[in-house]
């Protein structure tokens, strides 16, 4: 097997070496040494890498299409998304600028451009879009400049300050989901494969990188983006408008025992009857011819 496997042609063995590098290379592919752990939890970090940065380059069109279906970003929070776009744009310039392999950050770059799409689509789908638009567009080209012109030493500090922002940019989504009681147009496909880009990237990152404040930073969106994901299986299937309809509460009434009425009996009256049509006072015919006669 080694035989075959060490006369490979010119062109597999460059890309296999691009990936995970000579020595690598050598013991698990020409010598088929599977005992060499390090470079297998490398091989298999680089795979996950590549990987991750495949997926990052498709992971919001789902929720780019949702938007545009439904000609609405209902339930989609505006401050968290630039801050998550701002969060993004910092690590893809940090890790750019200390030269870290492609494989540990360049879904950073695909995620950025999706991302700075969706804010723009929120902004055009929400009232008095003209002017938000240009003041959204003309904050992330400041952004993106600012962030490439910037020295090292300061690109540290505001990597540091990515865990506060990645913490704030996940904050007001969770809070509008849990007072609207839905998620709204918030992409579960998106959301998933954030928890899963997330959990390799600590791994990827702890494997190539090394670095604590991106550890940090990975470990703090990932627990993050559960929380989203536990809110996606709360109010599946739910709006915003089902979740305000109170549900009625029936309470039952005590039946009462019915009260007895007792029926009116009116009294005999002390006074003497009188005939229809005589007046009180006046004699009666008999009472007059008994008077002649006493007479």
């Amino acid at each position: 097997m080694t035989t075959f496997t060490q006369n490979l042609p010119p062109v597999v063995r460059d890309l296999g070496i691009s990936v995970v590098g000579e020595q690598c290379y050598t013991s698990l592919v020409e010598n088929l040494n599977f005992e060499d752990i390090e470079c297998i939890k490398y091989s298999i970090s680089k795979g996950l890498g590549l990987a991750i940065v495949v997926g990052g380059s498709i992971v919001k069109v789902p929720q780019l299409l949702l938007i545009l279906k439904a000609r609405s970003a209902r339930g989609l929070s505006l401050p968290a998304y630039i801050m998550e776009t701002l969060s993004y744009a910092i690590t893809l310039a940090y890790s750019f600028r200390n030269e870290f392999p492609f494989s540990t950050y360049g879904e950073n770059f695909f995620l950025a451009i999706q991302n700075a799409l969706i804010t723009l689509l929120i902004t055009f789908f929400s009232p008095n879009a003209t002017g938000k638009i240009t003041l959204v567009s003309a904050a992330l080209t400041g952004a993106v400049s600012t962030l490439y012109n910037l020295p090292k030493d300061t690109l540290a500090v505001l990597q540091f300050a990515t865990l506060p922002l990645s913490l704030f940019s996940k904050l007001p989504q969770i809070a509008s989901n849990y007072q609207a009681g839905s998620t709204g147009q918030l992409s579960a496909f998106a959301v998933i494969s954030q928890v899963l880009g997330c959990a390799a990237r600590l791994f990827t990152t702890s494997q190539e990188v090394g670095d604590p404040v991106v550890l940090t930073g990975f470990a703090l969106a990932l627990l993050l983006n559960l929380v989203l994901g536990a809110q996606l299986w709360m109010y599946w299937g739910k709006t915003e408008a089902q979740a305000k309809v109170p549900v009625p509460v029936i309470v039952e009434e005590p039946v009462k025992e019915k009260e007895k009425v007792q029926a009116y009996e009116p009294k005999p009256s002390s006074r003497p009857h009188t005939p229809s049509g005589s007046r009180p006072g006046t004699p009666t015919p008999g009472a007059r011819k008994w008077a002649r006669k006493l007479d």
